[in-house]
């Protein structure tokens, strides 16, 4: 899991994303960061780094209702290493997607064989300078949302501009951004959705309180979770360390 410890209850571990078949994308996404995977009952961690968040994949039989709620963009060092990254995901079984950018678009737009989205940024970005490889994880969401979650993580609100509001760990690194696309009410259209984020505390009953009184919902609570949902009525779970 990602070791951000800066004296918070609360970190983020991983984002999750439920798909047919966990061990393809993980696969695809441990060989794409190069990092290492670790098996699970009904699915597969690949932990971060100190400052790069950590991904999850668990087999699920839920099917997605429109557009994924998120995605990542991966970030590039120069053109020949955006090629690389482009050409390292379509062995690994990704594919080129088309959502409707245009052709003089410095980003690539490509699915990982889940059909997960995800963007391999063109070099030079300035908003993404000094994010790491995994340089954000972007989410449909209003500004209430991404202050929630400012609140909850009690990480830096560093983008701030109408419904555009983007988060950082104090450490730096993997920025998670909300923003409303193709003009839909922020993402809330009520569909079915298969990524959250997924909290750990060492406490986490005082932390389920703290997230309620932040404007979170209790959803329910399971055997080894909290599942709740933040103000935008997306859904993410809070574990015990």
């Amino acid at each position: 899991m990602a070791s951000w410890d800066l004296g918070v209850a609360l970190r983020l571990q991983a984002v999750t994303f439920e798909v047919a078949d966990a061990s393809v994308a993980a696969a695809f996404w441990s060989g794409l960061l190069d990092r290492d995977l670790v098996t699970e009952s009904g699915g597969a961690f690949i932990p971060g780094e100190e400052t790069q968040v950590g991904l999850r994949f668990v087999t699920s039989r839920i099917e997605q209702d429109g557009r994924p709620r998120l995605h990542v963009h991966l970030t590039s060092r120069s053109v020949e290493d955006q090629q690389l990254t482009i050409g390292t995901a379509l062995r690994l079984g990704g594919r080129h997607l088309d959502v409707g950018q245009g052709a003089d678009d410095g980003f690539v737009v490509l699915a990982d064989p889940a059909g997960n989205e995800l963007c391999v940024i063109e070099p030079g970005n300035t908003y993404l300078a000094g994010s790491g490889y995994l340089g954000e994880v972007t989410c449909g969401g209003t500004r209430a949302v991404g202050l929630f979650w400012r609140d909850a993580l009690q990480w830096p609100l560093v983008w701030d501009e109408g419904e555009q509001t983007a988060i950082q760990s104090p450490l730096g690194g993997t920025k998670i951004s909300w923003d409303s696309w193709d003009e839909s009410p922020a993402g809330l259209d009520n569909g079915i959705h298969r990524q959250r984020f997924d909290l750990i505390s060492a406490n986490p009953i005082s932390e389920m309180q703290r997230l309620l009184s932040l404007g979170a919902t209790d959803l329910r609570e399971l055997s080894d979770h909290f599942a709740l949902a933040d103000p935008d009525g997306h859904e993410f779970r809070l574990y015990g360390a």
